[in-house]
């Protein structure tokens, strides 16, 4: 049986975080998947093959309220950013523009849409509340041993931590460009100490300036070397800089990513200290051919 026979109706592919299809992260879209039970939404997400897929199995038109589930080849995840934005560019595209409300398992996802000056959609999804923990030193050294890293690699001035934004990632500042770039890893051994800890990704960043941010986010529990525009995380890493006392008033990060797959992504978060949620905003578009 074909995908699309599975399906009650069309799967739709968009890159998340980007005003090109070359770039950004690619995410599957299925708007009506009503019928459709677990096991066949994972099979459909292993089929179109991206790190997620964004399933509509609710829907309320008249209140813009979808319930969303998130599949990557391998397993459900329990939120996914840029399916978030490729789904909310998908219904704006199709339905208008303004505020949606996702009902995902983390909880209730309230995302704006809006156009861009160039005529591309873009969306701000607001998080969950985040949180962030200094993650122990156990958790630190089986990861850089399995990065290849030492701790001389990393940057003083950003400790470990463990960083939630609907989803745990463990976020490591490298002291160098030079040292980000250079991501060659274990991809069996990391991915079982992510599964053992529960974390989606391990974000690793460098920092540029004060408000901008490199970032490259192996994946390899969703069965993805790396993931080339990651959301949820960018989410979380609004969560740790606060929690670090990185910003200390409202403030816009730009996070870089997916620049050294060649698959350059712009996200935005905007952090407020008085707030634990993160807005993340981007732009989505469509990928035909």
């Amino acid at each position: 049986m074909t995908t699309d026979a599975m399906t009650t109706g069309e799967i739709l592919r968009y890159s998340a975080f980007t005003s090109d299809p070359s770039g950004g992260n690619p995410a599957g879209i299925v708007l009506d998947a009503t019928r459709l039970d677990a096991q066949q939404m994972l099979a459909i997400a292993a089929e179109v093959g991206y790190s997620e897929t964004a399933f509509v199995t609710e829907r309320d038109e008249a209140a813009r309220r979808y319930r969303l589930r998130y599949f990557s080849p391998l397993a459900e995840v329990p939120f996914c950013g840029h399916a978030t934005v490729a789904t909310a560019a998908t219904l704006a595209d199709r339905t208008g523009t303004g505020e949606l409300v996702f009902d995902t398992p983390v909880g209730e996802i309230r995302v704006a849409t809006d156009i861009d000056e160039a005529g591309i959609s873009r969306a701000t999804l607001t998080s969950a509340p985040t949180h962030s923990r200094p993650a122990a030193d156990d958790e630190v050294d089986e990861t850089l041993a399995l990065l290849g890293w030492t701790r001389e690699d990393l940057d003083p001035a950003f400790p470990p931590h463990v960083a939630f934004g609907g989803a745990e990632h463990l976020v490591l500042a490298a002291g160098s460009r030079a040292r980000l770039a250079a991501l060659d890893y274990d991809f069996d051994g990391l991915a079982t100490v992510m599964r053992a800890r529960g974390w989606t990704t391990v974000m690793l960043v460098w920092r540029e300036s004060e408000r901008v941010f490199h970032a490259r986010n192996p994946f390899p529990v969703g069965g993805i070397v790396e993931d080339p525009a990651t959301g949820a995380a960018a989410a979380a890493f609004g969560g740790y800089l606060r929690a670090v006392g990185a910003v200390r008033e409202p403030a816009t990060v730009q996070i870089r990513q997916g620049e050294d797959m060649g698959r350059p992504s712009e996200l935005l978060i905007a952090v407020d200290p008085a707030d634990a949620r993160t807005r993340v905003t981007g732009r989505a578009v469509p990928i035909t051919g």
